[in-house]
């Protein structure tokens, strides 16, 4: 029985998780060595997980990724990039003994996952087995989508609801701000988020484990569990014969209901260039999600009313076109305080920031403008390489993009 009562209540702690590539420092193709980056224990085998003071690191179900991430809830991610930073550079220092390090962004952009496709090998492997025998792991929609995961607190069904309503209304802008993945397989890839684009296909097998990508219209823990858990759990039946697979962790919504913590996981941003965006982005998105719960732009209520089917359209042009984007929904502008028809995703989010900034870190807030500025990764990117970029131009970029890493700086391209 799950308990409604957690810890924590709505606002009180947050986490970040942050998923990064190894690649090889010259040619930038992938490695398998997360283990490299977790150690061993006290009897030499390497572990899973592992934990540096208030930092944690753990595996991903490919053996190329490496997740670096908050140890513990926090009250305030102030600061973070800092300590995020610091973590990426002892990581770093690992990976120069066999010539690789981290590279960051969502896709990798010449990666074949049909042949470059390791699952990770020591502990779990008979979950990670499970899902390659289900749904072929062997695609960029499970070997290549790194992303930055946020995780906001709430105790019972109130402040679920109130925390649930938001996100839904903040998921369809995320790739707006966020998206950082124009490129698969060495070309343009016809998406300025190409992460989220194969993300909502690479579970098709059994379409309620993502459904519409939107979590449906529910707000409290017995209508969740009607409404997505029943079902991911009687569609996975059949091919889930071992009972193998939770469906806490199944639900592969764009932000995903953990009662069995007390929060709510949003997984729809793109990881950044460096910790500092990452951290930025993460407070933009709490300080929106908490303007919209306490009424800032609309009453919390209507909030409720919004079409999971039309947030899904909006999300599906932010996901093809980034800050690009132009919004014709007139009810979800609404939901931002906009008495508009149509309105550009890059100018909603200068409104968005405008009313939300003072709640902002200082350092955060700064880079949040600049980014406004400049747009989004993926488009400095797509500016940077075009459609058909070579080989050699994507290596030498994508490079820069890891020295942007490893500076803690934000990306800009040569002119």
């Amino acid at each position: 029985m799950i308990s409604l009562k957690a810890p924590w209540h709505l606002w009180d702690r947050c986490g970040v998780e942050l998923e990064y590539m190894i690649v090889d420092k010259k040619t930038l193709k992938v490695l398998p060595r997360a283990d490299i980056g977790l150690g061993k224990d006290e009897h030499g085998d390497f572990v899973s997980e592992t934990e540096h003071g208030p930092v944690g690191l753990s595996n991903e179900l490919v053996a190329h990724v490496l997740e670096i991430k908050c140890a513990e809830p926090v009250a305030s991610l102030k600061g973070w990039g800092n300590i995020f930073h610091k973590e990426i550079l002892l990581a770093n220092r690992k990976y120069e003994e066999i010539g690789a390090m981290l590279l960051p962004t969502a896709c990798h952009p010449f990666m074949d996952p049909l042949t470059e496709t390791h699952l990770w090998p020591y502990e779990s492997t008979e979950i990670y087995h499970t899902y390659d025998r289900i749904f072929n792991c062997k695609g960029h929609g499970w070997a290549n989508l790194q992303s930055t995961h946020l995780n906001l607190s709430f105790s019972g069904d109130e402040e679920f609801g109130a925390l649930h309503a938001a996100v839904r209304a903040l998921l369809p802008l995320i790739p707006a701000i966020a998206a950082s993945s124009p490129y698969l397989d060495g070309s343009y890839s016809g998406y300025k988020d190409a992460r989220i684009e194969i993300y909502r296909h690479n579970q098709e097998r059994v379409p309620s484990i993502t459904g519409a990508v939107i979590p449906e219209a529910v707000f409290n823990y017995a209508d969740y569990d009607r409404e997505i858990f029943q079902k991911v759990e009687r569609d996975i039946a059949p091919f889930d014969t071992e009972h193998l697979l939770n469906h806490f962790f199944l639900n592969s919504r764009g932000a995903i209901a953990r009662f069995d913590r007390g929060a709510v996981e949003i997984r729809l941003v793109d990881i950044q260039e460096c910790p500092d965006a990452d951290v930025a982005i993460a407070e933009l998105e709490t300080a929106t999600l908490k303007a919209l719960a306490a009424g800032t732009f609309c009453d919390p209520p209507f909030l409720r009313t919004l079409d999971t089917q039309k947030l899904a359209a909006i999300l599906a042009k932010t996901t093809a076109l980034a800050e690009d984007a132009v919004i014709d929904d007139a009810g979800y502008l609404r939901a931002f305080g906009i008495i508009q028809e149509t309105m550009r995703a890059d100018d909603l989010w200068k409104h968005i920031f405008e009313a939300v900034k003072s709640s902002i870190s200082q350092a955060s807030a700064a880079t949040l403008a600049k980014i406004l500025e400049r747009g989004t990764l993926s488009t400095s990117l797509y500016k940077a390489l075009g459609e058909n970029p070579g080989h050699e131009l994507i290596v030498y970029e994508y490079a820069r993009l890891a020295k942007c890493l490893a500076q803690n700086t934000l990306y800009e391209p040569e002119l």
